[in-house]
């Protein structure tokens, strides 16, 4: 769903907004007879429970009421860039398909002009792409960003209160990731999504809305062939 960009993101965005939350959630105050200056400034964070569990960080932000909602919305936002990239390439493709059609019968000038045009429309279809993708890229972290700062606190929450010592994302598959295999029997991913919806209060989505894995908006990118000029005829 999330192009490699995205991934390290969310890799870095989980690592450093849980591991806040937990900090702050297991620190306690200093002991009796203890000064400021002796205690420690960086609580380490670790369950308290003895096991070991599972969540599809990603799966648990596009699958909760908001994330479905807000990508939903992210969609329908980028489909009218999307149709005028299409419109773009149509024309794109319409004036290569003239150039091998028409192009032994073109004389030098028209034919060079013809191909300095195709030129000129693809290096403007190639950056419109490019900023298409990157808006899209943007907006979409975005999203992850605000979900997942919420969702952090339910997470540590549920593995304090159900007895896990460690929670590992399983976003990514080996060897992106260290985790080289995992049952379903700990994962969290649903339960945490469940939760996070009730405290949200967003509702489900309608059938006809936004579906539960919403798809990453990437504007298409064709790459037709650069028209080569060839010799005039003889």
């Amino acid at each position: 769903m999330t192009s490699k960009l995205l991934r390290s993101f969310l890799a870095i965005a989980v690592i450093s907004m849980i591991s806040a939350f937990a900090q702050t959630s297991s620190a306690t105050a200093p002991a009796s007879g203890v000064t400021s200056a002796s205690a420690p400034t960086a609580p380490v964070a670790t369950g308290t429970g003895t096991k070991i569990g599972t969540i599809n960080i990603e799966q648990a932000v596009v699958g909760t009421n908001e994330g479905q909602r807000d990508f939903e919305a992210l969609k329908k936002k980028l489909e009218p860039k999307q149709n005028e990239l299409k419109s773009q390439n149509d024309e794109l493709e319409g004036l290569q398909k003239q150039l091998q059609t028409q192009g032994e019968k073109l004389n030098e000038d028209a034919r060079a002009t013809l191909v300095k045009q195709i030129e000129t429309k693809k290096k403007s279809f190639d950056r419109s792409v490019q900023d298409a993708q990157e808006d899209a890229q943007n907006q979409q972290k975005e999203i992850f960003q605000r979900i997942l700062q919420k969702m952090a606190p339910v997470i540590v929450k549920h593995a304090q209160e159900t007895g896990f010592a460690m929670i590992v994302d399983t976003s990514n598959p080996w060897p992106q990731s260290p985790i080289l295999w995992y049952g379903d029997g700990g994962d969290i991913t649903k339960a945490v999504v469940e939760l996070y919806n009730t405290q949200s209060g967003v509702p489900a989505p309608s059938a006809s809305g936004a579906s539960a894995r919403p798809a990453t908006p990437k504007p298409a990118a064709p790459k037709p062939a650069t028209p080569k000029a060839s010799e005039p005829p003889k």
